[in-house]
């Protein structure tokens, strides 16, 4: 069952389409089946009034007698939805899909009886809203993640879909206080908060996602959003009519310079001002923003005339004026912003736009009839970000991966930075050139090796800004770097790199699976082949050839357990104690260490071991053993990820920690350095290292390009905390655009 499913029981409260947010709203008869089909017909003639009525009458017997708690009938709640959906001029099949979105969940109706009775692109509408309630009132993270990617491939093929989706969430909070249960009352508040106002707000509804927003924070945040509510009471008494005002005078202005424009003022949300008081860290009285006056013209130009007449007559604040009609928003909105000191010595903001550029920013991807003509979502800008979206959906490992990078990917302010060809790209606030490189291309990410910003060599981990051009430089075998996860802020780029990451891992485990399968084969002078692993599959429960390998590579499973399977000859007459079973490490011993004890506790004395060359241990992190037959202990990094593919690793782990009364050991930490192509750069790179205490034991110059290398260096260090030094001494030098450290 869905939100509406949990309203049936705990509430229950008719609300009119669009009415004002948070109030609680007095009782009134449902909207009848007549005034239903006369609000579609005032803004669509050609409006399907056979399928409405029909629609209205089979939702009502459906759901009979239904009660909400309130004892209002149930039926009153998809007739309101279907009223909010009115209010966005939405066509017939739209109306007709909020009346019947719950039938298929909540009543005896089927898909196969809305299509017989409705037609296909009703019951696919329908059906792509009920796909997304089924597991909303489980209150696991994984069916709130697999329920959200249902979402997206719904909408991506009707963008209606969301639409329904949306009323219903707005009338589900209208009706919110009903619900008796605070905790449930939270999760549907903070649910909204984080997808359905975000999502309202990349498909340009800026009402609906302002009243989502507030009705949230009602529920989330009461206390402040009653302080920002005393504040603004308190700004009224002591100014009565000061919008009226404003508007008369702003409205004079422009008269006597021979603009007609509408002017309309609002104060805008508690939710808002309430943001922006937490983003900004000032206080209520600072704000310069709190009133907002809209002036609606009838030309492009008569903006631009509008705003040169209003700049004339007013000072400005510097820093507030944003043209986002010749640079709109993703999402399609346009709109000229500035701040001023206008009528009365009052800070306010004003909004120049178009008449239709208004209706756009009201209603959205509603203000658009190409969908109704497509079904699907048509080629535009606008639309880019539920590509992306799919794109993230593809490359994460799980649902619960794809709703973080997608929160990621819509909760976000933006900046708007362009690339040397002059197309705009619009990023979240704190994106650094990797992002971008994501955002232009997938591939153009992961080859990435540098970036310039306004033509000048900048390190990847740099936050773009407002107007930036970034130029990225990339290499044929470029690959991304683990580290990147830390300096990304997109979904999109992060859902990609961990992919990378998984796939390169793989690689690695494969080939070196192959590597030790093959030696092993050679020992005993047998022969392995896929043909034969594949025989072997079954008895050793791996799906492929790929696993098998990668089992082999992590220790899993161990060569001669394979070659045993694939060659029974090879079985001894004497049963062998199988190394996963071992619980001591192995006793092959070596010479200890130098010092009163050894360098890591929790292995025996005289036990060997070394350091793994894949993640590189320095004292201060922490490790752990992994023990293999015939080898020395191999001691890793605790989230070393060669361990974490490992199902059975546990079994064959030792607890290690660092001795500090052991002496401890000075160990080489590999650093990936990317530097600029100029004289002098290495030289610089060895000071920094030296003056830090470090020493440089091997280099390695890898990729190349005129303006840029990259460098392997090996470093000898006697802890995290000096390498953490080095590394942040090398960021700081002028020649070095990035550094990181290659945790395996």
């Amino acid at each position: 069952m869905g939100d509406t499913a949990e309203l049936m029981m705990d509430a229950g409260v008719p609300a009119s389409a669009m009415a004002p947010a948070v109030t609680q709203r007095p009782r009134r008869p449902v909207i009848r089946q007549y005034e239903l089909v006369e609000r579609v017909r005032s803004y669509d003639p050609d409006a399907d009034e056979d399928l409405l009525n029909r629609a209205y009458v089979f939702a009502m017997k459906a759901h009979g007698a239904q009660l909400r708690a309130s004892g209002d009938p149930y039926f009153h709640h998809p007739v309101e939805v279907a009223g909010i959906l009115t209010g966005f001029k939405l066509d017939s099949a739209s109306i007709a899909t909020a009346l019947l979105h719950d039938t298929v969940e909540d009543t005896g109706a089927t898909l196969d009886d809305i299509e017989r009775l409705f037609g296909r692109t009703v019951a696919r509408l329908v059906d792509g809203v009920t796909k997304l309630n089924r597991l909303e009132l489980q209150s696991a993270q994984t069916a709130q993640a697999e329920n959200f990617r249902k979402l997206l491939l719904a909408m991506s093929e009707d963008i209606r879909v969301l639409l329904v989706k949306l009323a219903d969430r707005l009338h589900n909070m209208r009706t919110l206080h009903f619900i008796k249960g605070p905790e449930k009352r939270r999760r549907i508040a903070a649910e909204t908060m984080e997808i359905y106002a975000p999502l309202a707000e990349r498909i340009g509804m800026e009402g609906l996602k302002a009243e989502l927003e507030d009705l949230a924070f009602a529920e989330l945040r009461p206390d402040a959003r009653d302080s920002v509510l005393h504040r603004l009471r308190h700004l009224r008494q002591g100014d009565v009519d000061l919008v009226g005002r404003v508007e008369t005078e702003l409205t004079s202005v422009l008269h006597m310079a021979g603009i007609e424009a509408d002017i309309a003022g609002r104060e805008k949300t508690p939710y808002s001002i309430w943001r922006k008081m937490e983003r900004k860290n000032v206080s209520f009285e600072q704000l310069s923003d709190i009133m907002a006056f809209r002036v609606h013209v009838d030309s492009v130009a008569g903006c631009y005339a509008a705003l040169g007449v209003i700049h004339g007559a007013y000072r400005t604040l510097p820093g507030r004026f944003k043209d986002f009609i010749s640079t709109p928003k993703p999402n399609g909105y346009r709109s000229l912003h500035t701040t001023i000191i206008g009528p009365e010595g009052r800070k306010i903001e004003v909004q120049i736009r178009t008449r239709d550029m208004h209706e756009v920013a009201e209603l959205g991807v509603a203000a658009h009839w190409a969908y109704k003509q497509e079904g699907r979502i048509t080629e535009g800008k606008q639309y880019r970000w539920i590509r992306e979206l799919l794109d993230i959906l593809e490359h994460a490992a799980g649902p619960e991966e794809f709703l973080e990078h997608t929160k990621l990917e819509m909760f976000s302010d933006q900046v708007f930075c362009f690339t040397p060809k002059g197309d705009l790209i619009a990023l979240p606030r704190g994106a650094t050139p990797v992002d971008f490189a994501y955002a232009v291309h997938s591939q153009v990410g992961d080859r990435c090796v540098g970036a310039k910003i306004d033509g000048r060599m900048v390190q990847l981990r740099t936050q773009l800004q407002n107007g930036d051009q970034v130029e990225i430089i990339t290499s044929r075998n470029g690959t991304p770097s683990p580290e990147w996860e830390r300096l990304v802020v997109t979904g999109k780029a992060r859902a990609r790199i961990r992919r990378q990451l998984r796939l390169r891992q793989r690689e690695e485990h494969l080939v070196h699976g192959r590597e030790v399968l093959t030696k092993a084969a050679r020992q005993e002078q047998v022969s392995v082949t896929d043909k034969q692993l594949e025989r072997a599959l079954e008895p050793l429960r791996q799906k492929t050839v790929d696993d098998l390998l990668s089992a082999v590579s992590d220790g899993s499973l161990t060569p001669r357990t394979v070659l045993q399977t694939v060659h029974p000859e090879l079985k001894r007459a004497e049963p062998r104690k199988d190394e996963l079973e071992l619980v001591t490490p192995p006793r092959r011993r070596v010479a200890a260490p130098a010092g009163p004890a050894m360098p890591l506790t929790g292995l025996a004395p005289g036990i060997a071991y070394h350091y793994a060359g894949c993640c590189r241990p320095v004292p201060g992190d922490p490790v752990v053993g992994l023990i293999r037959t015939g080898r020395p202990v191999s001691v890793h990094r605790a989230e070393c990820r060669v361990l974490t593919r490992t199902r059975d690793t546990e079994h064959r782990l030792l607890n290690l920690d660092w001795n500090s009364l052991g002496g401890l050991p000075k160990v080489s930490a590999r650093l990936s350095v990317t530097t600029m192509n100029r004289p002098g750069s290495l030289g610089s790179i060895s000071t920094v290292v030296g003056k830090q205490g470090a020493n440089i034991v091997d280099l390695k110059i890898g990729r190349r390009t005129p303006d840029i290398y990259e460098l392997l260096l090996d470093v000898e260090v006697g802890s995290v905390e000096q390498l953490q030094r080095v590394q942040a001494a090398l960021r700081a030098t002028s020649c070095v655009t990035s550094v990181e450290r290659n945790l395996g």
